[in-house]
């Protein structure tokens, strides 16, 4: 997935500001490349894990479908360790998936002082690595 640096930048700012907790949002784009982050609220509001609020998430995802952008990847931080999916992730990828179908998660460790952000399929359970090219 492409990604631009300041798309990047955005969603480790966002992880930075809602740190001790997990920050969550949507990416929008286009043919592979990301053009727009749309945060959503994580109601859960804890440092382990996140739930994006429904009513703003199906707004976003509406809003980024009427912009020609539809949602390609969803992000989270993580604010203890490092930017690979957990368990409660990929349990949680299981069900967005039966619901929403299938994105990538792009994941913003925020733990050490230098933010690594990678992307991630999660599939049946199963995790691998998505490229971020980021531009």
């Amino acid at each position: 997935m492409r990604i631009p640096g300041q798309i990047v930048d955005e969603i480790v700012a966002h992880a930075r500001e809602d740190a001790p907790n997990e920050c969550c949002g949507l990416i929008g784009g286009v043919d592979g490349e990301a053009t727009r982050v749309i945060r959503v609220t994580n109601i859960a509001a804890s440092p382990l894990r996140f739930e994006m609020d429904s009513i703003e998430q199906k707004k976003a995802m509406d809003a980024l479908e009427e912009a020609g952008e539809p949602t390609i990847a969803h992000y989270h931080s993580h604010t203890g360790s490092a930017a690979f999916p957990s368990q409660t992730d990929v349990n949680q990828a299981a069900i967005v998936a039966d619901f929403l179908g299938d994105f990538v998660y792009v994941i913003a460790s925020v733990a050490e002082e230098t933010p690594e952000v990678r992307g991630f399929w999660i599939r049946d359970g199963e995790i691998s690595e998505e490229t971020l090219d980021v531009v």
